[in-house]
């Protein structure tokens, strides 16, 4: 029998020894070939869109070297490669992104917990390039679909709402304290951030609220990495908080196996990467866009 797994490794993972083992073709492969494709296309580009779409294709390169870790973890047979034409110019290169992140969603809706989290950034990551510039075309805006759990969420997904929870209170004392310190031209994306992260607080309250636990409240205050006392501090602080955001959420991705919900933390994941690039941008940090946001450090 020994021999006989021996010689089958050369046709089958090794891992097919295993009683149990998963021989299915594993669906993130032809996620990891997208992704190379599209790095690689998008050095192609020259002329004036050829500083985003190098900025693309790293992102675009850090998640197949992401996906590809998994896809090499779990041992599978790959699946099926499509065919992708080469993107010639920033146009083509937002529609191959938002096909991306169509396809990382689609996959996280059932995917493992653990999965789900890396599928999550994944997606966001595509949303934090494309905002990068217009003529990537316009970044999909989340639903933010209320979440209706279809049975009792356990202490694991409601220690992470919580988290969640705590890091929308921060990110909306940060978006009220930096009004003061940014000029009135952001008062219009200041405001419809703080009405998102409002959304996503009540959201997690009632949530934790039907679990029967007691929903963490805000603080007084909170300490941001570094003093506020200029526009580029207030930006700084912005992008930590919406960093935060991302963390939290993915976390919730990762620990929930229900559908609702993990499509409500894909988009508040979402949501929390398209603020950073933008506000990044404004701030001058390099890079601008965030190739897997959420993902702990």
């Amino acid at each position: 029998m020994l021999r006989s797994c021996v010689l089958a490794a050369f046709a089958v993972p090794l891992s097919a020894c295993r009683e149990g083992y998963d021989d299915s073709p594993d669906p993130l492969s032809a996620l990891v070939a997208a992704a190379r494709t599209d790095a690689e296309s998008a050095r192609t580009i020259t002329g004036s869109g050829a500083e985003i779409a190098t900025a693309v294709a790293e992102v675009r390169a850090a998640h197949a070297h992401a996906l590809q870790r998994e896809v090499t973890r779990a041992n599978r047979p790959p699946a099926a490669s499509p065919q992708l034409t080469p993107v010639t110019d920033l146009a083509s290169l937002g529609a191959r992104l938002r096909t991306a992140a169509e396809r990382a969603l689609t996959l996280m809706r059932t995917a493992p917990a653990h999965r789900a989290g890396l599928l999550g950034s994944v997606a966001a990551g595509c949303a934090s390039a494309q905002a990068l510039d217009d003529a990537l075309g316009d970044v999909s805006k989340p639903t933010f679909d209320p979440p209706k759990p279809s049975g009792e969420l356990a202490d694991d997904v409601v220690g992470a709402l919580q988290q969640a929870l705590a890091s929308e209170h921060a990110a909306l004392w940060v978006y009220e304290l930096v009004t003061a310190f940014l000029p009135e031209t952001f008062d219009d994306s200041i405001g419809a951030a703080i009405d998102e992260h409002r959304g996503r607080k009540d959201t997690a309250t009632r949530l934790i609220s039907d679990s029967g636990m007691m929903p963490v409240l805000a603080e007084p205050a909170y300490q941001p990495p570094k003093p506020v006392t200029d526009d580029v501090s207030a930006m700084a602080a912005v992008v930590s908080a919406e960093g935060d955001a991302a963390t939290t959420w993915r976390g919730v991705l990762a620990r929930t196996s229900d559908a609702t919900l993990r499509s409500y933390a894909a988009d508040a994941l979402r949501a929390s990467a398209v603020h950073t690039t933008h506000w990044r941008a404004e701030a001058g940090m390099s890079p601008a866009a965030v190739a897997l946001p959420g993902t702990p450090a």
